[in-house]
């Protein structure tokens, strides 16, 4: 079967376009996010590391 580009029309060229610049959006806050959770978690397991030492 070969491929073949089909033209989509003009609203749903639209949509599509809004959603991915919807989803780069959510991956920017994402990643600007990861270190605060990345740092939070470090410090959970430090904490229980510390509480299984001192128990």
């Amino acid at each position: 079967m070969a491929l073949t580009t089909q033209r989509l029309d003009p609203d749903r060229s639209r949509r599509r376009q809004q959603l991915l610049a919807e989803l780069a959006g959510a991956r920017k806050v994402r990643q600007r996010d990861r270190p605060r959770r990345v740092r939070s978690e470090q410090l959970r397991q430090l904490i229980a590391t510390r509480r299984r030492i001192a128990g």
